[in-house]
């Protein structure tokens, strides 16, 4: 019960916003919203404390996903995201939660519509669980960069929860949902002496995946809104005089 309460004041403490965080993104939500598809993927550059300690031991910009359940809507506050959220535990959320952030949309490639459900239904039925807050102390403790991590060293010291199955964190929830129909996100590839020449793949254990794997997977298609509704840069309106006041040269 003390481990509980302590979990959840550090929660609390981790999602607080930094004050610094600029969104580069400047496409506007609905337009983001009436992109999506069911099985989508939307990856969020957080603003919370907790996000600099993911994207430090990620060494990406990517610390949080969402899974799209549809159904495809042009509305950002429709509750049309799961997550898992820190302290709310796995939920249903508008996009427009995100409105202020910089995203990035991952497709599935050759996935069926019976197929997509199933993961939508995957975590569908984790909704109610908890966060897994053994997360929470694991990112702690390389939130004070001393002693000095090599990258190549992070993701092996990243414990990622406890493993229950009443708990998840975001990108473990999705992760464990693909591979429930065996959709590969970044799986091992084996060449065996009988197998000259074809490599088989072999399924990282879903706690081992973080946001961005979404983005660097080869499977997984990256969506840009813009030019996903038709793009024309000769349409384009450009103010020719001067630049922006925090660009100038």
């Amino acid at each position: 019960m003390i481990k509980q309460a302590i979990g959840s004041r550090l929660a609390r403490f981790l999602t607080a916003p930094r004050p610094d965080y600029v969104q580069r993104d400047t496409v506007p939500v609905e337009r983001v919203a009436r992109s999506l598809q069911p099985g989508d993927i939307v990856l969020v550059d957080g603003d919370a404390r907790i996000s600099t300690a993911i994207k430090y031991l990620t060494q990406s910009t990517w610390s949080h996903a969402c899974l799209f359940t549809g159904p495809p809507t042009d509305d950002p506050d429709a509750p049309t995201l799961i997550e898992a959220d820190l302290n709310e535990g796995v939920i249903r959320v508008p996009l427009s939660k995100y409105a202020d952030h910089n995203l990035r949309i991952c497709r599935p490639v050759g996935v069926g519509p019976g197929e997509l459900q199933a993961v939508v239904d995957f975590a569908e039925a984790s909704l109610g669980h908890q966060y897994d807050l053994k997360n929470i102390t694991d990112l702690l403790r390389y939130l004070i960069r001393v002693p000095w991590v090599p990258s190549r060293y992070r993701r092996r010291m990243i414990t990622l929860g406890s493993g229950e199955p009443t708990r998840a964190i975001c990108s473990t929830l999705i992760a464990e949902a693909y591979q429930s129909i065996r959709y590969p996100i970044l799986p091992h590839y084996m060449e065996t002496p009988e197998e000259q020449g074809m490599a088989s793949l072999q399924a990282r254990h879903h706690s081992l995946y973080v946001p961005g794997d979404f983005d660097l997977s080869p499977y997984f298609r990256i969506i840009k809104p813009t030019i996903e509704q038709g793009f024309d840069f000769h349409q384009l309106n450009w103010k020719e005089s001067g630049f922006p006041a925090d660009e100038n040269p």
